[in-house]
């Protein structure tokens, strides 16, 4: 009896594995989507960094962010001390608050030169988070 139980589930196994599966193609999006998850930007000078782990970041700010130096270093600082505000405030109310999308602080400081780099990578990350989730980080809409 366990030979033809053992029996049947090795003809099972074997029928399972050897079907004939079609691979969907894959687009060259999909493919920029998820090559890279992690963008990593420092101003090695002023010691600061930041680091994105987010899927298809990189393919949105290739494709969809204005380009640098389109935006002043205050223009962005501005939006993203507002902006980073809002989003901490999130993070500390997760009952009121998607915990899956506020899950840690923003550590930006009024008064702190960041670098143009710095602020342009967070102010369009930002972006992104708004737009992608639908969210919105205070009394107006996130556009690029």
């Amino acid at each position: 009896m366990k030979n033809i139980v053992f029996l049947l589930f090795l003809c099972s196994l074997i029928y399972a594995c050897s079907g004939n599966k079609s691979v969907a193609p894959v687009s060259q999006k999909e493919i920029a989507s998820t090559v890279s998850d992690t963008v990593r930007i420092a101003n090695e000078e002023l010691e600061y960094e930041i680091i994105i782990i987010e899927p298809g970041f990189n393919f949105w700010l290739a494709s969809r962010a204005m380009p640098r130096d389109y935006y002043s270093q205050s223009y962005l600082e501005a939006r993203n001390q507002f902006w980073v505000t809002e989003f901490n405030n999130r993070v500390l109310q997760p009952i009121r608050f998607d915990p899956n999308l506020y899950q840690m602080q923003i550590d930006y400081q009024r008064g702190i030169d960041y670098g143009y780099e710095v602020n342009y990578m967070l102010f369009n990350y930002l972006v992104y988070f708004q737009q992608t989730y639908k969210q919105q980080l205070g009394g107006f809409a996130a556009r690029i």
